[in-house]
C-alpha cells in the first residue's frame, strides 16, 4: 500500500476511536448537563480517567477492533488459498461472514468473562483464540455494551450460529447503532479486485450479525461505501464527499431494492446533505417534506452561533440511538466540517444522544478523509489502546500484500491471523 493509503487507514480507525473517546463521557447526558459542565460549546478535549490518566474508549472501538481482526483472518485465509493454488469457494463472502460472527463472539467473551479466566480456559482446552485481541487484557472491560449486541451474540453462541446470510435470517428486529459503529474496517480491505458492491454487502452482513432490522444494516452498507470511496477512489480519481454520499445512497438502494425501509434511509441521507449545504439541492437530493429550508449557516458571525446551528441541525436528524440517525448525524458533521477533523468530531458528540457512536462514525469518515498524520496531536496523546489501534491499522494496510514468509507456519503473522 502507498504511504497515503496507509495514513488514511490509520486515520479512519484512529479517528473513530477519537470520536468514541470524546463522546463516551457524555453519552446518556442531557444537554444542560453537558453545557453546564463543559461550557456553552460542550466538550472539546478528552476527559481523562482518574485512575489511568487516559481517554477511555467504549464498546464502539472495542467492537471495531474485533471487526478488523476478523477482516485480517479472512484476508490471511484467502492469501493461503491462493498461495496453495486451492480453489476458493464460489461464494467467498461466506468466509467473511463466518469470521465476523466468530470475532463478535470473541468480543462477547471479553464482556462475560475475566481475562485470566478466559486465558485459563483456552490453555486447558488447547484451542487457539480466533482473535489475537483476546490477549489484550484492557479489552476485558464493560464499556456500556449494547443490549442488542449482547443478546444477539449470546443467542448465536447457544446455537453456534456463525454462518450463512445474517441478512436473510435476522436474529432480531433491532435497528440500534451497534452495527454501524463497528464496521469501518471492512471498507479498508486493500484489495483492488474487490467490487465496491461486495464491500457494501459484507458490511451489511457484518452488521446483521447483531442487528436484524434492515435500517440496522443498510446504514452500515452506506458508511462502508463512503469510506471505501474516500480511501480507494475509482481509477485514482478522487470524488467530492457529497458526490460519494449520493453515490452510496443510490448503490445501496439498488443492491437492496424493494426493502420497505429504503425511503427512510434515503430521506435521512438527503436531509443530512441538505442541512450541510441547504443552498445546493443538486441532482439526486430531495428536500424532505415539512422541513424549513432556511437552516444554513450563512451569516453566522461567531463560533458560538455556528455551534448552536450545528446542534439545531443535529436535532433535526435525531439523537443517534438508532442506526439511521447515527448515519445522518455523522454524514452531516463530516460534510459540514470536511476541512476540519476536530470541528467535525466535536460537533458530532455534543448533543443529548448516543454521543460516542455519532462521534465514532464521524471520526471514521473524517479520519479517512484527512489521514492520521493530519489529526491534531491533542487527540493522539492519552488515548487508551492507541498502540493496539495503530498496530491493527498497519496490519490492515499490509494485508493487501501478504508474502509467503508471512504465511509460513509459526510466523508472527500466522500466530496472529492464521486459523
Amino acid at each position: 500500500m502507498t504511504s497515503k493509503i496507509t495514513d488514511q487507514i490509520r486515520g479512519c480507525l484512529f479517528g473513530g476511536a477519537v470520536g468514541d473517546a470524546l463522546g463516551y463521557p457524555i453519552e446518556f447526558r442531557r444537554e444542560y448537563e453537558i453545557f453546564h459542565r463543559y461550557g456553552k460549546r460542550g466538550i472539546s478535549q478528552y476527559r481523562l480517567d482518574y485512575d489511568t490518566g487516559e481517554a477511555i474508549i467504549s464498546d464502539d472501538t472495542q467492537m471495531a477492533l474485533f471487526t478488523a481482526n476478523a477482516v485480517l483472518v479472512h484476508q490471511t485465509n484467502t492469501a493461503q488459498m491462493r498461495l496453495l493454488e486451492k480453489v476458493l469457494p464460489e461464494d467467498a463472502a461466506s468466509d467473511m461472514r463466518y469470521c465476523q460472527a466468530r470475532a463478535c463472539d470473541d468480543w462477547l467473551t471479553t464482556q462475560r468473562e475475566t481475562f485470566w479466566g478466559a486465558r485459563t480456559q483456552r490453555i486447558r482446552s488447547g484451542e487457539k483464540a480466533f482473535s489475537w485481541l483476546l490477549n489484550v487484557q484492557e479489552l476485558f472491560d464493560l464499556r456500556a455494551p449494547g443490549n442488542s449486541c449482547l443478546a444477539a451474540l449470546e443467542a448465536r453462541r447457544r446455537k453456534q450460529d456463525f454462518q450463512g446470510s445474517f441478512v436473510d435470517h435476522p436474529v432480531n428486529q433491532s435497528k440500534g447503532c451497534g452495527g454501524i459503529m463497528r464496521i469501518a474496517p471492512i471498507a479498508l480491505i486493500p484489495d483492488p479486485e474487490l467490487p465496491i458492491e461486495w464491500i457494501d454487502r459484507e458490511a451489511a452482513q457484518a452488521s446483521a450479525v447483531t442487528h436484524g432490522h434492515s435500517l440496522g444494516y443498510l446504514t452500515s452498507a452506506v458508511l462502508a461505501h463512503v469510506i471505501r470511496r474516500i480511501v480507494f477512489p475509482p481509477e485514482e480519481k478522487p470524488m467530492e464527499l457529497k458526490d460519494i454520499i449520493l453515490e452510496a445512497k443510490e448503490t445501496v438502494s439498488e443492491l437492496f431494492r424493494g426493502d420497505p425501509h429504503m425511503d427512510r434511509l434515503r430521506d435521512i441521507i438527503d436531509l443530512a446533505v441538505l442541512l450541510a449545504d441547504p443552498d445546493d439541492l443538486g441532482e439526486g437530493i430531495r428536500a424532505p417534506q415539512g422541513k424549513n429550508k432556511d437552516t444554513n449557516l450563512h451569516g453566522v458571525q461567531s463560533a458560538q452561533e455556528a455551534f448552536d446551528k450545528d446542534l439545531e441541525n443535529i436535532h433535526m436528524l435525531g439523537e443517534g440511538w438508532v442506526a439511521e440517525e447515527t448515519l445522518g448525524i455523522a454524514l452531516y458533521c463530516a460534510l459540514r466540517h470536511q476541512d476540519d477533523f476536530s470541528a467535525g468530531v466535536i460537533a458530532s458528540v455534543n448533543h443529548k444522544g448516543d454521543s460516542d457512536s455519532t462521534g465514532a462514525v464521524t471520526g471514521n469518515i473524517l479520519g479517512a478523509l484527512h489521514g492520521y498524520d493530519a489529526i491534531e496531536e491533542k487527540w493522539k496523546n492519552d488515548l487508551e489502546l492507541s498502540k493496539v489501534i495503530l498496530e491493527i491499522a498497519d496490519d490492515l494496510a499490509h494485508s493487501g500484500s501478504i508474502t509467503p514468509d508471512d504465511l509460513r507456519e509459526g510466523s508472527a503473522w500466522m500466530e496472529k491471523y492464521g486459523l
